[in-house]
């Protein structure tokens, strides 16, 4: 029966992924329908308590992009970018990287991707380099945000058995950025140079290749502000994070638990930039991040709740085959979370489906913080949103998805970027811990 219900789970979120969005989160509630009602086994936990922190930092990111708070972000970005063209390939994935840390989510890459295309094409760069890891840098960075659901989840697993919030950061944060850094050089040999594509220079015979200029972005009054407070958010939840640790102690029973302190924090700062910044509330509702935020809610709901009904009916068997294996190598760890991410597209997903049971079956602290990049694996199948969105954007052709579907420009940059981030991990992981 476990290969049979294996297969159910796998189907499921085939079917979802073909179907395509937020169709995946639907498709692993059919699973779990089909797992109970069919193979008769309990349902596994709903995640609510990633969906909680997830929608609440979604309300705030985006009531800051109606305030304009993301544009004067990316005009920021923009002024980098433009400002030092020859090394592209180097600054995009540290724009994408650091603006997915802020805001706890890898879709604010969608605004900076234009301006990445149009300078590394005004200078010859094959576009397809700085936006295939500016991407790769934008899903990983998510491991490494103090706000994310992925994060905060991960952090309240490890806290019991010695792991502190700010030490699951101290160690993500550094070995993800040099590892996104150092993948960027590789990213910047990738690929024939633009001026050789055969597909670019049929493109550019033809006239598909624009060289119109981006239209100049306009701050609102009350972008500064928004940013700001935003920001005062993040800070508050860390120290408060800190403040409640069991290893700091400054706050011995707190009445709010980190992620309901999460919650608090991010709703009132969605109430004060509302009532400071004057913005309409409903516009909030058709924000690009309220609506891609909400759909990853969907997605993490049916995908992790399908995994979580999966392995608690199984975990005995799953502690006998594999328990001492992981308990001897952890690094096995990380290729498992690399494929379940594949399937699951989902960084929180992945996180809430697998830690607590390799955890449970031994695997060391170490071993869970340094594979926790594995979790970032959104890159193999080119159906990813941002990864799409990369796609269409570069009207050179560079960027393009192979006859064989996996030989696309985002698979080496992303998988060497979190084997990278694994050993990075381990490596300070056992120094730190």
């Amino acid at each position: 029966m476990l290969a049979v219900q294996f297969v159910i789970v796998l189907l499921a979120i085939y079917l979802g992924a073909r179907l395509g969005g937020i169709a995946i989160g639907f498709a692993g509630g059919f699973g779990v329908l089909v797992l109970t009602l069919v193979c008769q086994i309990n349902p596994g936990k709903i995640p609510f308590d990633v969906l909680q922190i997830i929608m609440s930092v979604i309300a705030a990111i985006a009531a800051m992009q109606v305030a304009g708070g993301m544009d004067y972000l990316v005009s920021l970005a923009e002024k980098l970018l433009r400002k030092n063209p020859k090394y592209i390939t180097f600054l995009a994935p540290v724009v994408t990287y650091f603006m997915t840390i802020f805001a706890g989510t890898g879709h604010t890459a969608f605004s900076t991707m234009p301006v990445i295309a149009e300078v590394a094409k005004g200078q010859g760069i094959r576009p397809s380099r700085p936006l295939s890891i500016a991407v790769v840098a934008s899903q990983i960075a998510i491991t490494a945000s103090p706000i994310s659901a992925a994060v905060v989840f991960t952090a309240g697993l490890l806290e019991p058995v010695g792991v502190s919030y700010l030490m699951l950061l101290a160690i993500c944060i550094p070995t993800t950025f040099v590892a996104v850094m150092l993948t960027s050089i590789i990213s910047n040999f990738l690929g024939c140079e633009l001026k050789d594509d055969p597909v670019y220079k049929d493109r550019l015979a033809k006239g598909l290749v624009s060289s119109a200029v981006a239209e100049k972005i306009v701050i609102k009054p009350g972008a500064k502000l928004s940013v700001l407070l935003f920001l005062i958010g993040i800070v508050a939840v860390m120290l408060y994070a800190t403040a409640i640790s069991k290893s700091v102690g400054l706050i011995a029973n707190p009445i709010l638990g980190r992620d309901d302190a999460i919650v608090v924090f991010m709703l009132t700062i969605a109430t004060m930039i509302c009532v400071l910044c004057k913005i309409n509330t409903g516009d909030i509702l058709n924000a690009g991040t309220f609506k891609s935020g909400m759909s990853a809610c969907i997605c993490v709901l049916g995908v992790a709740w399908l995994g979580d009904t999966f392995v608690q009916a199984h975990i005995n068997e799953i502690k006998e085959v594999s328990g001492s294996l992981l308990q001897e190598h952890s690094w096995l760890l990380a290729i498992i979370l690399f494929f379940a991410a594949t399937l699951l597209y989902s960084q929180a997903a992945t996180a809430k489906a697998l830690l607590p049971a390799a955890l449970a079956i031994g695997v060391s602290p170490v071993g869970i913080v340094a594979s926790f990049a594995a979790v970032s694996a959104l890159f193999v199948l080119p159906t990813y949103p941002t990864l799409i969105a990369a796609v269409q954007m570069d009207d050179t052709g560079s960027t393009r998805i192979g006859k064989y579907v996996f030989n696309h420009p985002f698979l080496i940059p992303g998988v060497v970027a979190i084997a990278l981030s694994v050993l990075f991990g381990f490596i300070v992981g056992n120094i730190v811990i």
